[in-house]
């Protein structure tokens, strides 16, 4: 058991003081602790102001949490503050990545590699990046255990047509742990970019992004406590200077004229117009209250509720669960299928007894014609879960099978 185990961090989050919430959707979208929300009403109601464009009381010390929060933010990840954009969201981020540098560095007759693990956000811009470039996309396969084919990656690399690889550090519909490190130490020697989807790693692992020697690395808010709306993307300095920026407006300038615009410094020229100020404090909170807890005791948590619920499961004669069935290769998440029930109905079931879980694709529609399913059910973990919340999923699964007989 882990030391989480015993800390009543539900009351932490004041949506869960709901009588009767069992909430295990946090892959999808996280409760919000109240010190994050805390944080945003005090910007709101002792500091509003706009940020970097003023100089009277209320605009310095909004500019000061906002500056301070992407401070924190990059020193959680081990990276540089002023190559860490605050962006709307992770899909974002990864567009900008498509759209700024791909559209400058991908042509004709070059390849661009993804894998059938990824989130539809880390797969569609790639996809349209090479339709509109004439590039060709590539996907690397996984085997039964939606483990990923690293020969077939190592193929397509000895080609020397790769420009870009992309891939999800966690995946959202698996579990799969991807071996981040060894692909882009992989992708390197055969001379291609990296970018790596952490939208679900960040939130429950211990991530240094000088170690991962990743090009670009994209993140969201939403799953690490933090609010809605606000987005990391973490680039390599050499990288960002060279791209044009994505959106032109306000702030990302140095000057404008009728002949010339001349674009601002980092992380400003990926910055157009007034910021997220509100969100981004509120993620620099949520980042302080997991650094708090310590990210391998989290780590440690949250990987003894997946092994729990993996052994649990297995008690159902009906099932299949997707992603290795070690809980050391996966995140805290387990998604399923019962050979009786679609998995929209499993949800509906376990929600109507205040169990929360997700069912459906996952913006993840290739793994799921690798295995050929159209859903699965997914109970994903979080700080605030103990055995107690997966005793009551799987005595919810129970109820299901005898509804369906």
């Amino acid at each position: 058991m882990s030391t989480l185990a015993d800390t009543p961090l539900a009351t932490d989050f004041p949506c869960l003081r709901r009588e009767g919430i069992v909430y295990m959707d946090s892959a999808a979208t996280s409760q919000t602790p109240q010190s994050v929300i805390a944080a945003m009403d005090d910007y709101y109601e002792s500091h509003r102001g706009t940020v970097h464009r003023s100089v009277y009381a209320l605009a310095a010390e909004a500019t000061e949490l906002f500056e301070g929060a992407r401070d924190r933010i990059a020193a959680f990840v081990n990276w540089p503050a002023n190559c860490t954009i605050f962006t709307k969201n992770a899909t974002e981020a990864l567009n900008l990545v498509a759209y700024s540098w791909g559209r400058a560095n991908v042509g004709p007759g070059d390849r661009v590699v993804t894998t059938q693990l990824e989130h539809h956000s880390n797969f569609v811009p790639w996809h349209m990046l090479c339709q509109q470039t004439g590039a060709q996309l590539e996907m690397v396969e996984v085997d039964d255990e939606a483990v990923l084919d690293l020969d077939q990656l190592d193929a397509l690399l000895q080609t020397g047509t790769v420009k870009l690889v992309a891939v999800g550090h966690v995946s959202n519909a698996a579990g799969t742990i991807n071996p981040v490190q060894e692909i882009v130490r992989r992708a390197h020697g055969a001379g291609a970019v990296v970018v790596v989807d952490g939208s679900q790693a960040v939130p429950q692992m211990a991530v240094d992004l000088a170690e991962l020697d990743a090009d670009f690395y994209a993140w969201t808010g939403h799953k690490l406590y933090g609010p809605t709306g606000i987005g990391i993307l973490h680039g390599r300095k050499a990288l960002l200077d060279a791209m044009p920026p994505f959106l032109g407006g306000g702030h990302m300038i140095t000057s404008v004229s009728v002949d010339e615009i001349r674009w601002g410094q980092l992380p400003a020229k990926f910055e157009a117009g007034t910021s997220n100020i509100a969100e981004a404090i509120g993620l620099g909170a949520a980042v302080d209250f997991v650094a708090a807890l310590g990210m391998e005791s989290i780590r440690a948590h949250e990987r003894d509720l997946c092994a729990y619920a993996l052994d649990r499961l297995a008690e159902l004669p009906d099932i299949t669960v997707m992603g290795p069935l070690d809980a050391d290769l996966r995140g805290a998440l387990v998604a399923f299928t019962l050979d009786i029930a679609h998995p929209h109905d499993i949800a509906e079931i376990l929600g109507s007894s205040g169990v929360c879980v997700r069912a459906g694709h996952h913006c993840a529609q290739p793994l799921m014609q690798r295995f050929g399913v159209a859903a699965t059910t997914r109970a994903s973990f979080a700080v605030h879960n103990t055995r107690a919340d997966v005793d009551a999923l799987v005595d919810a699964l129970h109820d299901v099978r005898k509804i369906f007989g």
